[in-house]
C-alpha cells in the first residue's frame, strides 16, 4: 500500500506547488490524478519516488519511506513512466531489459531475462521486441516504456500522462493494459490523467488538485458536476450512458 501524508514542496521562496498533500491507494487499486494545467500533477508525481525532494511529509510503502532510501531501493519499490520516453537505437527487448538494472550486480542473470520474456508475453510484445524502439509509434513505445518498468518488479507504479499524443485506439489499449496490470500484479498505481472519461472508465479512485492542495478524492462518487467544475471552471453534466458514467463539458 502507498500512503502520503502531509507532503509539501515548493521552489525555493516561491509559493508552494503541494500543499499538506494526503491520501493512500491500496494494492491493486487505480488512482487518477485530476486537475488543471499547472495544478502540481506531475509534481507531485515526481515527489513520490524523490526525483525531486518534497520539503516535508512522508512516502510510505508497506510502512516503510520512501524519502529515506537509496535510488536503487527506491527503484525497487517505485517505477515512473514519464510523460514523454526519448527513442534510442536500442531494441525493445533491451530497452525493457533495462527495467533490471536495479537488481544487475554485473550482467544479467537467467533470471532477469526470464522476468523479462514473461512481460512480453504478457503484454504481446513479441512482434516488437527485436525493433529498435526509435521507429516504434507512440501507443508502441508506450508499451515498451510500461514493460520496461513492470520489469523493476514495481510495489507502486507512476504514470505521468501516458495518453498525451495517442490516438484514440491507443489510448483504449494502454489504460486497458494499466488496469489489467494493476489487478494482475496487484500493485498500487497512480496515473495523471487529463481526459475525465477516460479516468472513469480505467481507474479506480480519483484526486482533484486544486489551490496546490487536495480538493477532493474518492470513488466514484466524487465525479460530480459540482466538483468538477470547482475545479476545472467549466461547467458540466455527468450522465449515465449505457452504463457508464460519462462527463459532458457545457461550454
Amino acid at each position: 500500500m502507498l500512503k502520503v501524508d502531509a507532503l509539501e514542496f515548493g521552489y525555493h521562496s516561491t509559493r508552494k506547488i503541494l500543499d499538506t498533500i494526503k491520501f493512500d491507494v491500496s494494492n491493486g487499486e487505480c488512482v487518477a490524478v485530476l486537475g488543471n494545467n499547472g495544478a502540481g500533477k506531475s509534481t507531485m508525481l515526481k515527489c513520490l519516488n524523490k526525483i525531486i525532494a518534497p520539503q516535508h511529509g512522508k512516502v510510505l510503502i508497506n510502512d516503510a519511506d520512501v524519502l529515506k532510501m537509496k535510488r536503487l531501493e527506491i527503484a525497487k519499490n517505485t517505477a515512473y513512466v514519464a510523460q514523454k520516453s526519448e527513442g534510442s537505437r536500442i531494441t525493445a527487448y533491451d530497452a525493457i531489459l533495462l527495467g533490471r538494472k536495479p537488481y544487475i550486480k554485473l550482467s544479467p542473470t537467467h533470471e532477469d531475462y526470464q522476468i523479462v520474456d514473461r512481460i512480453i508475453s504478457s503484454l504481446n510484445l513479441q512482434d516488437m521486441s527485436l525493433r529498435l524502439i526509435d521507429e516504434l509509434s507512440g501507443g508502441e513505445l508506450q508499451k515498451v516504456m510500461i514493460a520496461r518498468a513492470l520489469a523493476q518488479q514495481p510495489k507502486v507504479l507512476l504514470l505521468d500522462e501516458p495518453t498525451s499524443c495517442l490516438d484514440l485506439k491507443n489510448q483504449l489499449e494502454v489504460l486497458k493494459l494499466v488496469q489489467t496490470i494493476t489487478k494482475e500484479n496487484n500493485i498500487a498505481v497512480v496515473i495523471v490523467i487529463h481526459d475525465l472519461n477516460l479516468a472513469i472508465r480505467y481507474c479506480d479512485r480519483f484526486l482533484f488538485l486544486k489551490d496546490n492542495s487536495i480538493y477532493c478524492y474518492g470513488g466514484i462518487d466524487v465525479m460530480t458536476s459540482e466538483n468538477i467544475e470547482a475545479v476545472y471552471q467549466v461547467p458540466v453534466i455527468v450522465e449515465s450512458y449505457h452504463e457508464q458514467r460519462v462527463v459532458i463539458p457545457l461550454s
